[in-house]
């Protein structure tokens, strides 16, 4: 599965262009701005899974830094600043990683 096949490509195009610049990254925004706000708890999860680069059932900070990059390659990385933020806000256990119920909450929320 892709996350074409689930989000429109047009809406990831627009979430993407809206955080060109660093340190314009706003999580909740760009899950409004891609569609994935709107989508079914099951749609969340399986974007978790994509966005999970490395199976480990958690998304750790180094897979946030290429967050942008897993929508399209040739998005921007997030800078440090970006990534701890995102981080923060996700992680309500504060375990130091993002697991899919803290993803669906974030992005339900």
């Amino acid at each position: 599965m892709s996350l074409a096949s689930i989000l429109p490509a047009e809406a990831i195009g627009d979430a993407l262009k809206d955080c060109q610049a660093p340190e314009s990254f706003c999580p909740k925004q760009f899950f409004q701005l891609c569609g994935l706000s709107n989508k079914s708890p099951q749609d969340v999860k399986a974007v978790f899974r994509i966005l999970d680069n490395d199976a480990s059932g958690f998304i750790e900070e180094g897979e946030l830094k290429f967050f942008l990059q897993r929508f399209s390659p040739s998005a921007r990385v997030l800078t440090d600043s970006e990534t701890k933020k995102f981080l923060l806000a996700a992680d309500d256990d504060n375990d130091g990683k993002i697991g899919p119920e803290e993803f669906q909450a974030m992005v339900l929320s």
